[in-house]
């Protein structure tokens, strides 16, 4: 074997090697996190960075949201600490919305990591905490501040000595001080077990430093990814997609342009930010408009700083895109995580064959918190985010997928899990029959999901839903998904954002959104059809 050969394949060896310390990693903090959301649903990110901060790796496990955007902070830790301050035993940890993951209640800690004694590289996670005090996780703040406490980038951990005074100021502002501190400590830990077993990966094979590993990750991803896009049409599309809004209903409006040197997704003509939680930060628009895009194009492509890099965003500053700070951004997620759809509009002028029809998007969680009858347990009462979602989209060549959380990846909370941390009883959680947009291939089903306490207690709903008054838009002749509703069991209609109050003896009915469908439903497979009715999919 030629010199030449056997050194690329000893970087492609290395290569998966990083890839599977960034999943030990993820699943590290997926194991020690103390919130379900994290626990069950794996909320995270996790990724290894090169000294130029770089990223060479990032786990499967983990949202795009998340790890996209964690990929600009490091930048911003970089910037602001210094390389050549950096010493053995230090983290670093933020929750700003325009330096982390767009809204105060992620955490991300960053963590150098040394071998023999010298800089190597760093380690950064981001977890969703599900209490940072402020009115809570919902949309309704009409300013950052509102929303909780504001970490800005500081030191954590000082070779080995944790920052007490910090840890105690997070506790002091949370209902939930025992699970919050916990998760921060989940975060550090992890990022320790990425730095181990890389030092034992530098050492097995008699690396100095990660550049050359680096410069080789980057410029194949790079290089594959070109390759990809070479293959498409080359021009520009513009789509446009309505959503509920707070207030009043937003325009959200892409131009995607396909050019030899890569795609850049560009958001004028998008309405501008409003005044409640639903504005999102660039960093956050960059992460789903990008994940969007990799989607359809280079989707087998391992995620890093090369594979990236061919795809760029731009959005008008002050735009509900991006929206800067001291906007309220709590729930950037409504908006953000719509991005992807956005985008496919755009691509399906191009490639049709590719592109799916439009979805739920953004995630259904039921955000509820109430107080418990004895006991707190250390916490303030009880807060949890359940996890749920709605269909997605049809596929060209396959039906949606049902209750399943695209783009955002989380897992849904299961039942028990919810019921044992919570005085909360779920009376159903099923499919909702029909609620998937007919088409030559069908979208994925919402679900009926209700819920009542059962210890006697008001609680409250954080609502943060859209796909209410703007349902997912069908393609090609296929139907529109069903649009969601929020209900009380006794029958009143609630709206779709803010605080809502479930009373003792009542219900919340959630019924989440389907996925449109797509192409003509007179083409669907009679085979399919039958197959649906016998599983009550459909009852038409």
């Amino acid at each position: 074997m030629k010199e030449e050969s056997r050194t690329d394949l000893q970087r492609q060896i290395m290569w998966n090697r990083l890839i599977a310390i960034v999943e030990e990693q993820a699943q590290t903090l997926l194991r020690t996190a103390f919130s379900p959301i994290v626990r069950e649903a794996g909320d995270l990110s996790a990724g290894v960075f090169d000294c130029r901060g770089r990223m060479l790796a990032q786990a499967v496990t983990g949202t795009p949201g998340h790890v996209n955007s964690m990929a600009e902070s490091v930048q911003h830790f970089i910037a602001h600490f210094g390389l050549e301050n950096m010493r053995d035993g230090d983290a670093y940890i933020t929750n700003d919305p325009w330096m982390g993951t767009g809204h105060l209640n992620d955490f991300v800690i960053t963590t150098p990591c040394f071998h023999n004694g010298k800089l190597i590289g760093l380690f950064s996670c981001t977890s969703h905490i599900i209490d940072i005090g402020g009115i809570g996780f919902g949309p309704d703040g009409t300013d950052v501040f509102m929303e909780g406490l504001y970490i800005p980038m500081l030191k954590l951990v000082d070779a080995g000595e944790v920052n007490e005074t910090l840890l105690a100021m997070i506790r002091a502002n949370t209902r939930l001080p025992v699970d919050t501190v916990g998760d921060t400590y989940a975060l550090l830990g992890c990022n320790d077990v990425g730095c181990q077993r890389l030092t034992e990966m530098m050492s097995e094979f008699a690396l100095e430093d990660l550049e050359a590993l680096g410069d080789h990750i980057c410029d194949r991803s790079e290089q594959a990814v070109l390759e990809e896009i070479a293959r498409l049409p080359k021009g520009s599309w513009t789509n446009t997609m309505v959503t509920d809004g707070y207030d009043a209903p937003v325009a959200l409006t892409a131009t995607v342009t396909v050019s030899d040197n890569g795609i850049h997704v560009d958001y004028t003509g998008t309405d501008a930010m409003v005044s409640r939680g639903i504005n999102v930060p660039m960093a956050y628009c960059t992460a789903y408009t990008v994940f969007g895009l990799s989607c359809i194009v280079g989707s087998r492509i391992p995620k890093n700083a090369g594979s990236l890099k061919p795809l760029t965003v731009s959005a008008p500053e002050g735009s509900i895109v991006n929206a800067p700070k001291p906007a309220a951004v709590a729930s950037r997620h409504i908006i953000g995580q719509m991005l992807p759809d956005v985008v496919f509009g755009c691509l399906h002028q191009a490639i049709p064959e590719q592109v799916p029809a439009e979805g739920t998007s953004c995630i259904w969680n039921l955000n509820v918190r109430g107080k418990l009858k004895s006991g707190q347990g250390g916490n303030y009462g009880f807060s949890m985010a359940f996890t749920s979602n709605g269909g997605t989209g049809a596929r060209p060549q396959s039906d949606g997928l049902s209750a399943t959380a695209y783009p955002s990846g989380v897992k849904g909370t299961p039942v028990e899990i919810a019921e044992q941390i919570t005085p909360l009883l779920f009376w159903r959680k099923e499919f909702r029959s029909d609620s998937g947009g007919q088409g030559r291939t069908r979208g994925g089903l919402g679900q009926i999901i209700e819920v009542e306490s059962r210890i006697g207690e008001p609680f409250e709903l954080l609502a943060a839903y859209d796909r209410i008054d703007h349902p997912a838009r069908g393609r090609e002749g296929g139907r529109d998904g069903a649009p969601g509703s929020v209900s009380l069991g006794s029958g009143e209609v609630l709206k779709g954002k803010g605080f809502l109050k479930v009373p003792p003896g009542d219900r919340i009915v959630i019924m989440t959104p389907g996925g449109a469908g797509l192409g003509d439903p007179a083409q669907r497979d009679s085979a399919a059809i039958a197959r649906d009715r016998d599983a009550q999919l459909i009852t038409d």
